[in-house]
C-alpha cells in the first residue's frame, strides 16, 4: 500500500507538486592538473514538493553542521546524498533556476523519497 500516493492528493491541494530537474551524481572526473570535478548524468524531469524542515530534521541538520538555506523535499523515485562506497558526491535538483544539493535522505521508499537539500550557489 502506497500511503504517500494516498496522502499526496490532499497535501497537494495546499502545497502542490511542481516541476524540477534531477541530476544523479556519477562521481568525479580527474582533470589534467589533478583536480577533481563532480560529474552528473543528464537531467531528468521530476515532480517535487518543497517543505520546511521539521524540528527533528532541524536538529539533524544542526548536527551535520550545515549552514545556509536548507529544506526538505519529496520526490518520486530515488535520490542520494554522499555515498562514498559508490564514489558519488550527492545528487542535485534544479528548481526555479536554483540548484539544491541532496545532503541527507531521511526516508527512501520504492516509489518516493524524502530528502534534505541545501541551496547551492549557481556558477
Amino acid at each position: 500500500m502506497d500511503l504517500h500516493a494516498m496522502a499526496a492528493g490532499a497535501i497537494g491541494a495546499v502545497n502542490p507538486f511542481v516541476p524540477a530537474q534531477y541530476l544523479k551524481s556519477t562521481g568525479t572526473v580527474t582533470n589534467p592538473d589533478g583536480s577533481r570535478t563532480p560529474s552528473y548524468a543528464s537531467p531528468v524531469d521530476v515532480s517535487i514538493q518543497m517543505q520546511e524542515l521539521s524540528f527533528k530534521e532541524l536538529q539533524q541538520v544542526q548536527n551535520l553542521n550545515l549552514q545556509g538555506i536548507v529544506r526538505s523535499m519529496y520526490m518520486e523515485g530515488a535520490a542520494y546524498g554522499v555515498y562514498r562506497g559508490a564514489g558519488t558526491g550527492g545528487d542535485k535538483i534544479v528548481y526555479q533556476g536554483q540548484t539544491w544539493l541532496v545532503v541527507a535522505v531521511p526516508e527512501q521508499w520504492p516509489q518516493w523519497v524524502k530528502v534534505i537539500v541545501q541551496l547551492q550557489v549557481n556558477a
